[in-house]
């Protein structure tokens, strides 16, 4: 099976601006389209901004909304698939969520983050409740997570356990973790044996400073792409081949005894 070539967008794109980070998204889709990529993936509320207040809540869309269906455009006409971070709104509520359109222009899933980060997520966000989403694209299950989801052990095991090959992490990862991209990314990559994709906002934006470092990490831990501290499109292929090898070589998920775990799940 072939490689998934897979693209990370690290950028901040015009906080504010949707239509500015939309015709960013239409530019980077199209380089990556030209390098062979069959995945592009933009950070967490790439389309609005992060540090945006109440705007969020101004800008938040329903998942078919209009930057939805701009998005479903842009992928199919440089097919690439394409998973980006935005807002959503259901009815009065605002979610802090990630959307997989496939290269034909198809929305093939949708996540709403479960762990909300600090008082500005728990004050502008109502938390999801399903803790994996998958879908299949170029022969690879992909799995959809948000920033400070990944930083929760039994999340990226759940996906492990469901069959998850590459883990896709839009994040809004911010000065001083930078931690998280460098050390704790790829432990969760290797201990649970899949692909992490970790992709990052980068500079300052209102009391943040982002930190950038996006990654994408293979199942032995080491990183295939990795960005530095400014704009970047870095690109890094997932090996079904290599994974499937890791797989049989890697005893973690075989080795483990549930039955001793029970005390995980109590509150």
């Amino acid at each position: 099976m072939p490689a998934l070539r897979t693209a990370l967008l690290q950028s901040s794109g015009r906080p504010g601006s949707v239509d500015a980070n939309l015709a960013t998204l239409d530019e980077a889709a199209g380089r990556a389209a030209a390098a062979d990529a069959g995945l592009l993936i933009a950070p967490e509320l790439y389309l609005t901004g992060y540090a945006i207040g109440d705007d969020i809540a101004r800008l938040a869309e329903p998942v078919d909304g209009e930057s939805a269906k701009a998005v479903a455009e842009i992928a199919a006409r440089h097919q690439v698939g394409v998973a980006y971070g935005y807002p959503e709104r259901e009815g009065d509520l605002v979610f802090n969520s990630v959307q997989l359109i496939g290269p034909d222009g198809a929305r093939l899933a949708n996540y709403r983050k479960t762990h909300l980060f600090g008082g500005f997520e728990r004050d502008s966000f109502t938390p999801g409740e399903q803790a994996v989403v998958q879908a299949e694209l170029g022969g690879v299950r992909v799995g959809l997570m948000i920033c400070y989801d990944v930083e929760f052990p039994e999340n990226v095991r759940a996906h492990a356990l469901a069959g998850t090959d590459l883990l896709v992490v839009p994040t809004a990862q911010m000065h001083p973790f930078q931690f998280v991209a460098e050390s704790l990314v790829p432990v969760r990559a290797f201990e649970n044996q899949l692909y992490v994709a970790y992709v990052n906002r980068v500079g300052p934006e209102g009391e943040f400073e982002f930190v950038g470092l996006s990654t994408l990490v293979g199942p032995d831990g080491v990183s295939r792409a990795r960005a530095g501290r400014g704009e970047e499109l870095v690109l890094g292929d997932v090996d079904p081949e290599f994974l499937s090898a890791s797989r049989e070589n890697n005893p973690y998920l075989r080795d483990r005894r549930p039955g001793l775990y029970a005390s995980l799940a109590r509150a």
